[in-house]
């Protein structure tokens, strides 16, 4: 179902998200989630109840009044956390698991590999990398790395 246009999205006092459909129906603590968050993180939004159960859908976020537009970015921001790996400043040892210190488009930090098989490929040169505490680090070109940091990671992939 399409609902760029035929709802109701507004918080609650809890700061919940409420949809409310056309048809009037009424469904508290929806969740937005993207469909493709890296490919085409403006487009295929599923607006997901409590139950789990898709409760509406967005084709794009683009296409929404500005005040439902910025609930939904308000409800994504809070609930993705990606940051972008810019440059690798060095890893503790190359057998897993091992530490890497990196700096992201979040600042400097250091996560933790446990395998190779965490690092997955997107695409042709973008990588998205899970350390041991499940956060996501995203590389978005391979390429764009600096030497140093493509050489580190080579050692992974």
């Amino acid at each position: 179902m399409t609902m760029d246009s035929d709802f109701q999205l507004t918080r609650n006092v809890f700061g919940r998200l409420v949809l409310t459909t056309a048809e009037g129906e009424i469904r508290e603590g929806v969740v937005p989630v993207r469909a493709f968050p890296i490919a085409a993180p403006g487009e295929g939004i599923s607006l997901v109840g409590p139950d789990g159960h898709e409760a509406g859908w967005i084709d794009r976020l683009d296409a929404l009044p500005a005040a439902q537009r910025q609930l939904v970015e308000e409800e994504l921001g809070r609930r993705e956390f990606m940051p972008e790996i810019r440059r690798i400043r060095s890893v503790s040892s190359f057998a897993t698991p091992s530490t890497w210190q990196v700096d992201s488009d979040r600042g400097a930090t250091s996560l933790v590999l446990w395998g190779e098989e965490f690092i997955r490929r997107l695409g042709k040169s973008g990588l998205l990398i899970e350390d041991s505490q499940g956060i996501h680090f995203l590389v978005r070109d391979i390429n764009g790395l600096d030497l140093a940091s493509r050489k580190l990671l080579d050692r992974f992939l």
